[in-house]
C-alpha cells in the first residue's frame, strides 16, 4: 500500500513516515522545508519539495496514485495566525481543501488529517475534553484546523472519501524545533543545555496535555484501517503545567537559572487536557510513554543531534 504523507520532513510526520515504512508500506512525502528538514526524511521513503497548494501537486497524485493520505502539513503557529489570519487560511484550509479534491479524483481510499485538540476547544467548559465539547477556538488556527474536519464529512457523505481525525495534544519529542515558536519542551531544553535564560509567557500557571510523539505515530499506524469517519482525541488525560515542564527539565538537565516571565500570548487557551477514551475504545490506543520517560529521551536526543554543548 503507498501512503502520501505530507509535512513528512516535519517534526511528527517524519516519525508517522518511520512507523508506515518500518511496517512494509511504500511512503511518498511532500515537504515545503518551510519547517522541516531533509535530515528528518526517513532514506526509503520518495520525497517531492512542495507546498501543498502548488498546482504541482496534481502531477505527485497522477505519477504516484496512493491508496492513503496522511495530511500533516500545516501553518501550525497560533501566534502568526492571529498575526495573518489569511495566510493560516490559505494553508490550513484552501491547502486542505486541495488535497481532498486530488483525493477524490484520484480514488485515495483514505484521509488522515491531524487537527489539534489543543486548539479547537477554546477555554473548555469542562476538563478533560472530549470529541463532544463545543468548538469555540480562541486562534485562527483552531478554527482552521476545525473548519477542514468539516469539509471532510462533506467529502466522505458526498464523494465517499473515507476519513479519520487525530486531534493532538501537545506532542513532545525528538526532532521537534528547539528554535521555533511553538513546543516548549524542545524550546526549553534547547535553552537549558546552553545554560540560557527561559521566558515563560504569563503565569506559567496554563495546563497543556502533553504526548510523545511516537505514542501519536503509533495512532497514525492504526488510524490506517480503523476509525472510519471519526474524530479521536490523542492526550494523556493528565493537565500538566509550564511551570511543572519548567521544572520537570531543570532537574534532568541540571539547570540552574530561574525562568525569566513575560506577557501572556494572546490567542492560546489557559487550561486544557484531553478525554482519549473514545481512542482507547475504538482504536485500543493509549499512550505508553510517561511523561517523565519522554522528557528523559527527548533531553537525551537534543544532547546528541541539536544543542552544542
Amino acid at each position: 500500500m503507498k501512503i502520501l504523507v505530507t509535512g513528512g520532513a516535519g517534526f511528527i510526520g517524519s516519525h508517522v513516515v518511520d512507523i508506515y515504512i518500518d511496517n512494509g508500506f511504500e511512503v511518498v512525502v511532500v515537504d515545503d522545508l518551510s519547517t522541516g528538514r531533509i535530515s528528518n526524511l526517513n532514506p526509503k521513503a520518495k520525497f517531492y519539495q512542495l507546498d501543498i497548494r502548488s498546482e504541482k501537486m496534481l502531477d505527485v497524485f497522477r505519477s504516484e496514485k496512493p491508496e492513503i493520505v496522511n495530511h500533516h502539513a500545516a501553518q501550525m503557529d497560533v501566534r502568526r495566525s492571529i498575526a495573518d489570519p489569511l495566510f493560516d487560511a490559505d494553508v490550513n484550509i484552501i491547502g486542505a481543501i486541495k488535497l481532498a479534491e486530488l483525493s477524490r479524483k484520484f480514488g485515495v481510499r483514505k484521509f488522515i488529517h491531524i487537527s489539534s485538540g489543543g486548539a479547537i476547544y477554546g477555554e473548555p467548559e469542562y476538563l478533560p475534553c472530549d470529541e463532544s465539547h463545543p468548538v469555540y477556538p480562541l486562534s485562527p488556527y483552531g478554527a482552521s484546523k476545525f473548519t477542514f474536519e468539516l469539509y471532510l464529512y462533506l467529502y466522505k457523505e458526498n464523494f465517499n472519501l473515507d476519513f479519520t481525525i487525530l486531534r493532538y495534544a501537545n506532542v513532545f519529542g525528538p526532532r521537534q524545533d528547539p528554535y521555533g515558536e511553538a513546543g516548549v519542551v524542545a524550546i526549553f531544553t534547547g535553552l537549558m543545555l546552553k545554560n540560557e535564560f527561559v521566558k515563560i509567557f504569563g503565569s506559567g500557571e496554563q495546563v497543556r496535555d502533553f504526548v510523545y510523539v511516537s505514542d501519536c505515530a503509533r495512532a497514525n499506524l492504526i488510524a490506517l484501517e480503523h476509525g472510519s469517519g471519526q474524530a479521536y482525541n490523542l492526550g494523556a488525560g493528565i493537565g500538566v503545567s509550564v511551570n511543572q515542564i519548567f521544572e520537570h527539565l531543570k532537574n534532568i538537565t541540571n539547570y540552574q537559572i530561574s525562568a525569566v516571565y513575560e506577557p501572556p500570548k494572546p490567542g492560546e487557551t489557559f487550561r486544557i487536557y484531553l478525554d482519549a477514551e473514545k481512542a482507547k475504545v475504538e482504536l485500543n490506543w493509549v499512550p505508553e510513554v510517561s511523561l517523565n520517560d519522554g522528557l528523559r529521551k527527548t533531553v537525551e536526543y537534543f544532547k546528541q543531534t541539536e544543542v552544542e554543548l
